[in-house]
């Protein structure tokens, strides 16, 4: 199983689980892909900016991708951003050969012009080599990276193992009008574009043409129906319940607490045994915890997938 630029569905960003003492917890592993299977996703993408990948190390990192793929029945994406091309070709490869479908790069937050950013995407296929396909990871609140329309284009056309952007920019409509008008006018190859930032705009990204969704909301489900329902051109049934989840969706976009939010919510769910976060990490308030589980309880209200024991 292997990422194409047809690709479509939800690709799930998941999170690493830990033990209380900041171990890695294997069993919580399991359980978050028979999770994840039940939820009906398309695929796990794991090793994210949200998965803790730099708390890592070299061997805890294949040990979770060997762990995750090797369970999985659907195709994993894995992380493997680093400052420098050794460590990235390192982690590609023993990711492929576990029999990881592709791999995501995040741009290095150093590049500022076009062509620092279309050769050093250049360098990174080169890199992890042809027979690997990669995901652009196009995030620019977070890594200060921004990647015209243009720019995108241009990584296209030159690097056939490029497949998909995971498309996080915001504002963003505009941008996947016009990557579709690209290909319509045979000026760019077909990408896949999975949409990120915890789905906070999917209601409209699907319109605009992206294929799904490539997050990590604590509420997969709902990801994975609102895409269907877009799909069979279910419009206001997608928007319905798009708007239920959006205040606890909003709520988990926070900057610095969203991985702390996501992580109670899935270990409420039952899903991961704890919520913790290696070093350093957010945590969140009593007031927090209290302004979630509100959050829950009317979610509850509108989708019973949000009732919880």
């Amino acid at each position: 199983m292997t990422l194409s630029r047809e690709t479509r569905g939800v690709y799930a960003i998941a999170p690493t689980p830990f033990t209380a003492d900041g171990g890695l917890d294997l069993a919580s592993v399991d359980r978050m892909v028979e999770f994840y299977t039940a939820a009906g996703v398309t695929g796990l993408t794991i090793l994210g900016q949200l998965g803790e990948a730099p708390k890592l190390d070299h061997d805890e990192a294949l040990a979770v991708v060997e762990r995750v793929v090797t369970r999985a029945p659907f195709p994993v994406v894995v992380g493997v951003s680093a400052p420098g091309f050794a460590s990235m070709r390192s982690l590609s490869a023993s990711a492929m050969d576990l029999g990881a479908a592709g791999v995501m790069i995040a741009p290095p937050s150093t590049l500022r012009t076009d062509d620092q950013i279309v050769n050093y995407y250049a360098g990174a296929a080169a890199a992890i080599g042809a027979g690997t396909p990669f995901v652009i990871q196009d995030y620019p609140l977070t890594f200060g990276v921004v990647m015209t329309p243009e720019v995108i284009r241009r990584i296209a056309v030159d690097n056939p193992n490029c497949v998909m952007l995971k498309h996080e920019d915001w504002p963003g409509l505009e941008k996947i009008s016009a990557l579709r008008a690209f290909e319509a006018e045979d000026r760019m190859p077909r990408l896949s574009v999975l949409c990120g930032n915890g789905g906070l705009f999917l209601d409209f990204e699907t319109e605009r043409g992206a294929d799904g969704a490539m997050t990590g909301y604590c509420f997969p489900e709902m990801l994975v129906d609102v895409v269907s329902m877009a799909a069979a051109g279910r419009r206001d049934e997608a928007h319905d319940l798009f708007d239920a989840h959006l205040p606890l969706l909003r709520y988990e976009q926070q900057p610095g607490l969203g991985l702390a939010v996501r992580k109670y919510v899935l270990a409420q769910r039952g899903v991961l045994t704890t919520a913790t976060q290696r070093t350093p990490a957010s945590r969140l308030s009593p007031a927090a915890i209290a302004e979630v589980d509100y959050l829950l309880r009317r979610l509850a209200r509108h989708d019973d997938r949000a009732k919880l024991d």
